[in-house]
Order: C-alpha cells, then sequence, then structure tokens
C-alpha cells in the first residue's frame, strides 16, 4: 500500500513539473523511482509512456490552439528515428545490464539539469533546422532507451527567442508524438507487462487531474526562479541514481 501511495506522490510531483516547465515528468519520476527502487525501471519507464500520451492530450486540449515553433516538426522527424533506435536498445540493455540502464539514465538527467542551467541568455534568431533534427535525434534516442526524451531538446528550445507558452507546448507536442511512437513499438512486441499496465493506470487519474489544474492556470513563480528549482531536483535525482547504480555494480563486482 504504502509502496503504491509514495509512487502516486512521485506520479503527481513529477506531472505538476512537467506542466510548468514542458519537460520534467519522465525525468523526475524515473529519477526518483531509480534512486529508491520503488518499482522495477523496465516498468516504471513504460508506464511512463503512457503518463506523457494522458498528459500531452490533456494539456494541449485544455491550451488549444497551439502557438508551435515551426521547425519542432523537423526534430520530430529525426526523433521518430531515433526513438526506434533506442527502443531496441533498451531491450538489449534492459536484458543484460540493468545496472548499465540505470546508470545511463541518471547520467542523462543530470546531463539534462547542467545543460538547461546554462541556458540562461535566449539566442537572438531561432536556430537553424540542423540543430533541431539533431536534437530531435538524439531525443528520440533518449525516448526510446527511457521514454523521457528530454535533454537536447529541452536546451534547444530554451535557447530560442521564443515565449515561455510556445516552448512549453512544442515541448509537450513532441514528447506525445514519441510515446505514441514508442507504445506502437513495445506493445505489439510484448515489451509492455502487467506490472507496467498496472501502474500506468493507478497513475492515469492523478495525471488527468494535476494537468486539468496546472494547464489552466498562471505559472505560480517567475521562469527565472521556476528552471533553478526545477534543475536542482533533477541534479538531485539524477546523482542519487548514479550512485545507486554504481554500488551496485560494485558489489556485484565485489561478489564475484
Amino acid at each position: 500500500m504504502w509502496t503504491h501511495l509514495l509512487f502516486l506522490m512521485f506520479v503527481a510531483l513529477a506531472v505538476y513539473a512537467q506542466n510548468l516547465t514542458g519537460f520534467a515528468l519522465a525525468l523526475i519520476l524515473l529519477g526518483l523511482i531509480g534512486v529508491t527502487d520503488l518499482v522495477p525501471l523496465t516498468d516504471a519507464v513504460n508506464a511512463v509512456t503512457v503518463m506523457i500520451l494522458a498528459n500531452a492530450c490533456t494539456f494541449l486540449y485544455r491550451r488549444w490552439p497551439l502557438q508551435l515553433e515551426r521547425s519542432l516538426w523537423s526534430a520530430v522527424a529525426s526523433g521518430i528515428v531515433g526513438a526506434i533506435a533506442g527502443t531496441i536498445l533498451l531491450t538489449w540493455l534492459a536484458g543484460t545490464a540493468y545496472e548499465v540502464l540505470r546508470l545511463l539514465l541518471g547520467v542523462s538527467i543530470v546531463f539534462c539539469a547542467l545543460l538547461l542551467w546554462r541556458t540562461a541568455e535566449p539566442r537572438k534568431t531561432v536556430s537553424s533546422r540542423g540543430a533541431f533534427v539533431l536534437a530531435g535525434g538524439i531525443s528520440g534516442l533518449l525516448g526510446g532507451m527511457f521514454s523521457a526524451p528530454g535533454p537536447p531538446l529541452v536546451y534547444l528550445m530554451y535557447r530560442q527567442p521564443l515565449a515561455h507558452a510556445r516552448v512549453q507546448e512544442s515541448l509537450i507536442l513532441f514528447f506525445g508524438i514519441g510515446a505514441v511512437l514508442r507504445l506502437a513499438i513495445v506493445v505489439p512486441a510484448g515489451q509492455f507487462s502487467i506490472g507496467a499496465v498496472q501502474l500506468a493506470a493507478e497513475a492515469i487519474p492523478v495525471v488527468f487531474f494535476v494537468t486539468s489544474v496546472a494547464a489552466g492556470r498562471p505559472l505560480p513563480l517567475p521562469p527565472e526562479l521556476l528552471k533553478p528549482i526545477v534543475c536542482l531536483l533533477l541534479v538531485a535525482t539524477g546523482s542519487g541514481m548514479i550512485g545507486a547504480a554504481l554500488w551496485a555494480m560494485s558489489h556485484v563486482s565485489a561478489i564475484y
């Protein structure tokens, strides 16, 4: 019982952060789960995919009509290729090196936080289409592996001379499209376990409620104050996951 309640608390925190920033759901939730080892990480990754889709549908419906950056579609195209490659890589890693998977996810979380922290000043002009293609491809790879396609595209979008709402909506749409693609790959392949179904079913009501409340309200804090808070949380959770993975790997090495 306490495991499920703590999981839902993590979900509420991560979804709220996602609605404020446009990207933090998977990174925060998987970071907290990775640190606490609350539920199997592979099940959590698949459940997060469903949560991202539910969040995107609810948020974008509440914000319609959307203010999207046109170059986002270049990132979507390359992200599809990256997501396919990442999903295949996840299948291999989950079966042979679980702690390596945790370590890589922890590193990606910290990397995302540090990159975002550095984006104090936006560019004066929108980045090239090639930059969006590259960021979308790498983000798709991370999305396929961890259902956490944050770091590269988040960094790029927050560097653009765009209103916060436009960045927010563009990121959430990108992640929603990635979630649809990932589900289309893992479900027919039999990689979506009963445990993941149960976690997603528990979380979806929380996702709908928190998103419905947050999407229709203004930011509770200025963006310049909100971003460092989220970055600190990401660094803490990612560092904790890295430490836990390294400890487990060293413990296994000591046994053998």
